[in-house]
């Protein structure tokens, strides 16, 4: 059997996430430590008794995320479930960080410190209010992708997310991706919504963004992963330090390509998929993109412990 290891993104945030899995094992607390350390804050006291809206901040979700998935990763090694023992690792946008991770291709203080600068440089990229997001549900990609251009008008709006045969998230002008909205129900789209999303993540408007990354990732060193990346950008995996680098930089103007890394993991043999950390989004993402393959939501104490039994 073969197993892919995958890392939920942003909007999987939740006060308290962890917590329990730090009081279970050290190893799980130990990250929420490196990090708090990493940080020179108390990020931790923060996911655990803060407030939502502030743990939602993108500066803040992004690096917490992360220790919440690396807290995941440590409690499976202590019970002798190692990333190793996978064919692949994949994430949804800063999830490919947490992957990356676990990976061991860079450490989680380099991670931790990577998703701070990477989240404050997405929020500063567009002034509030100039951007936004929108989900377009029941349309596939090609008809998602003809939505976005038709809605552009000379401004951007760009399909940012393909997540799942049924789901697409565009991502411009605020003006564009309101009219994307209109011209998607017209196409028959079952709900067009507008995310609450604080930017317009993965479209050309995060230019500014990226260029920040471009100068962060070049101070951080990069091992090969002891695994294979499906990386955002490509739906293919890589392991190359040099190619990862350059793609996490694509990756924040990039579209997520989900959907098709999800097939191309089911393509090369892959039978089950864990989703490492908080929340379960991407396994009703694999399910509906690959029904024959497996998945399991890891997040809990009881969660670690019952993976663990099935592996041993």
């Amino acid at each position: 059997m073969s197993r892919a290891f995958v890392f939920p993104g942003q909007g999987a945030q939740t006060i308290g996430m962890g917590r329990e899995l730090a009081l279970a094992y050290p190893a799980a607390k130990a990250v929420f430590d490196e990090v708090d350390d990493a940080l020179g804050e108390k990020l931790s006291a923060l996911i655990w008794e803060g407030e939502q809206d502030a743990l939602t901040l993108t500066q803040n979700a992004q690096p917490a995320l992360m220790a919440m998935s690396m807290a995941v990763v440590r409690a499976l090694q202590a019970e002798g479930v190692a990333i190793s023992s996978g064919a692949c690792v994949a994430g949804h946008s800063l999830g490919e960080y947490s992957a990356l991770a676990a990976a061991g291709a860079f450490s989680v203080a380099d991670a931790a410190r990577l998703l701070r600068v990477r989240g404050r440089a997405m929020q500063e990229a567009v002034p509030v209010g100039v951007g936004a997001m929108a989900a377009l549900l029941g349309l596939d990609f090609d008809t998602a992708r003809a939505v976005a251009e038709e809605a552009a008008q000379g401004e951007v709006c760009q399909a940012a997310n393909d997540n799942d045969p049924a789901q697409v998230v565009v991502s411009g002008h605020k003006a564009a991706v309101e009219r994307a909205v209109e011209i998607a129900k017209a196409k028959g789209a079952k709900r067009a919504i507008i995310l609450p999303v604080s930017a317009p993540f993965h479209c050309a408007l995060m230019a500014p963004a990226a260029e920040v990354m471009a100068g962060a990732l070049a101070d951080v060193t990069i091992n090969a992963p002891v695994v294979p990346l499906v990386a955002n950008v490509r739906a293919e995996a890589v392991s190359d330090p040099d190619v990862i680098r350059a793609l996490l930089i694509e990756q924040v103007t990039g579209a997520v390509r989900w959907r098709e890394s999800v097939a191309w993991m089911a393509g090369q043999g892959v039978t089950e998929i864990w989703e490492l950390g908080a929340g379960k989004a991407l396994s009703g993402m694999v399910r509906r993109i690959a029904k024959e393959v497996e998945t399991r939501a890891v997040s809990m104490p009881e969660d670690v412990k019952t993976a663990a039994e099935q592996v041993s």
